[in-house]
């Protein structure tokens, strides 16, 4: 293990009793959160930007991290939202491109880590057992027994509103020179989707989680964008309102929990799955032309189809597990997907969907 703090010592304590020892680093807070790997060989610093990660206690499954640092330009928010931080090794930086070191970006942005974590072993435990509330401990203040009990107290992130705490508290303007204009119902957007937009030819508007129809729709957009972010769909019940109130009227495309939210707004339900999906490589059928995309995902929740309404078609499917990846309405002119198709990090197998998304407007 290469840390410079090897003589402190930490732990994750499981609510179902089980605990995983490490070493500290990062920020030197004790945090709750809702434990989740991803499988990602790449992206740690993507990743810990996401604000979907928000309540989430990330457990990389790649051995070492660290090695690329922390690179001007890869941050997907201004800040790093999740609970905390478990790897194997924790490595010095050795690229040209980092400005700082993992250690010191967590501690700025308040998030603990643990490393020398047999992360093997708790991602074939969560797979197993299912996702698993956790106490994160490097303060050396809590003891094993008292972090189990803390970690089975804490109330989770079911029916939770976790977006407004990461949306903007303001509308901005992304980008101002694409011919169409897209309004971005922030719900913990990406910058690489926002990016990704823009590319495509979208003069971009970003709103906050809690924007009413009327609002977004005094803006004039040609069409309205649903983001990702953290939590349950089921904890936002104005924003699947505040969808009801633009479908029909615009154009409309959501990723991850906005395709989760589209379909709530349809008139379907979510749940939860055992596990998650959080990585880089996982297959994603299109069912109408039966081609295969690797796509990037990163949710504990997904669309139940059985509870989709007459005139809603499933368009993609996981290959994993066959649960549903994408919704379409022709009817309302709204289609969704439950990956994430700007990447960062992972494939860009399906980034062709922003084209497609102008291309209705």
């Amino acid at each position: 293990m290469k840390t410079e703090n090897a003589e402190k010592k930490g732990f994750l304590a499981l609510a179902d009793g089980l605990v995983f020892p490490g070493v500290p680093f990062g920020a030197a807070e004790d945090r709750l959160g809702e434990v989740v790997f991803n499988t990602s060989m790449a992206g740690y610093q993507e990743m810990l930007t996401d604000p979907s990660y928000a309540g989430q206690i990330l457990v990389l499954t790649a051995p070492e991290i660290g090695s690329v640092g922390i690179n001007a330009g890869d941050d997907q928010a201004a800040r790093m939202a999740c609970a905390g931080l478990l790897v194997r090794e924790s490595n010095a930086p050795s690229n040209w491109r980092s400005c700082k070191t993992l250690d010191e970006a967590l501690a700025e942005n308040g998030v603990p880590a643990l490393a020398g974590v047999a992360t093997r072993a708790l991602t074939r435990h969560l797979r197993d057992c299912g996702t698993q509330k956790g106490y994160l401990c490097v303060s050396g203040e809590v003891g094993e027994t008292e972090a189990v009990e803390r970690a089975r107290a804490w109330e989770g992130l079911d029916g939770k509103d976790y977006a407004k705490e990461v949306s903007t508290q303001e509308a901005y303007d992304f980008s101002d020179a694409g011919a169409k204009r897209v309004a971005v119902l922030d719900f913990g957007v990406k910058r690489g989707i926002l990016q990704q937009l823009a590319e495509a030819g979208a003069r971009v508007r970003v709103f906050p989680a809690s924007t009413g129809a009327a609002e977004v729709l005094a803006w004039e957009p040609d069409g309205v964008f649903l983001s990702n972010g953290p939590a349950d769909p089921a904890g936002l019940p104005y924003a699947a309102e505040t969808i009801r109130g633009l479908l029909g009227k615009k154009p409309v495309f959501g990723i991850c929990l906005g395709h989760q939210l589209l379909g709530l707004a349809l008139g379907g339900k979510t749940e939860r799955l055992r596990f998650g999906h959080h990585g880089g490589n996982h297959p994603v059928e299109d069912v109408r032309t039966r081609r295969a995309w690797i796509t990037s995902q990163n949710h504990n929740f997904v669309v139940r189809e059985e509870s989709l309404p007459d005139g809603v078609e499933v368009t993609h499917r996981s290959l994993f597990d066959r649960s549903v990846e994408g919704l379409e309405s022709k009817e309302l002119n709204a289609f969704s997907v439950q990956f994430h198709p700007e990447a960062a990090p992972g494939p860009r197998d399906a980034r062709g969907l922003f084209a497609s998304f102008l291309a209705r407007l």
